[in-house]
């Protein structure tokens, strides 16, 4: 079963741009960071390791066990600003979990395969 995608990939794509280039605005942050969750539960369909951005959302990815009840053996959380750099490639994951940007519990709770993420739209 595929993940069905809520944001539209060319405003999603827009949101993580503006915010790169310095946008600080709660919505635009908003967009960005849901987005390229979307985009991270989508190429890695799964349910093993669930990803947090407080207050933004949070996704399950990663193919593997699936857990059922509770809260799931691999969760990563981190912020924002952390989560828009790991996903964009310019931060490395070894590098945000060592400086507690990110915090990740779990045997599988290791993202170093899957970034940085393929958010970009292709030009029409």
């Amino acid at each position: 079963m595929s993940v069905r995608r809520k944001i539209d990939p060319l405003a999603g794509s827009a949101a993580v741009d503006a915010v790169l280039a310095g946008a600080d605005d709660r919505a635009t942050e908003a967009l960005a960071v849901r987005y390229l969750l979307e985009v991270l539960a989508s190429d890695f369909e799964g349910h093993t390791v669930e990803v947090r951005v407080p207050p933004w959302g949070a996704v399950q990815a990663i193919e593997g066990p699936r857990h059922t009840r509770g809260t799931p053996p691999n969760v990563i959380e981190t912020d924002a600003a952390t989560w828009i750099a790991l996903a964009t490639g310019s931060l490395p994951w070894p590098e945000a979990v060592s400086a507690a940007r990110a915090s990740a519990s779990g045997q599988r709770a290791d993202l170093r395969e899957v970034l940085p993420l393929a958010w970009r739209v292709p030009p029409a």
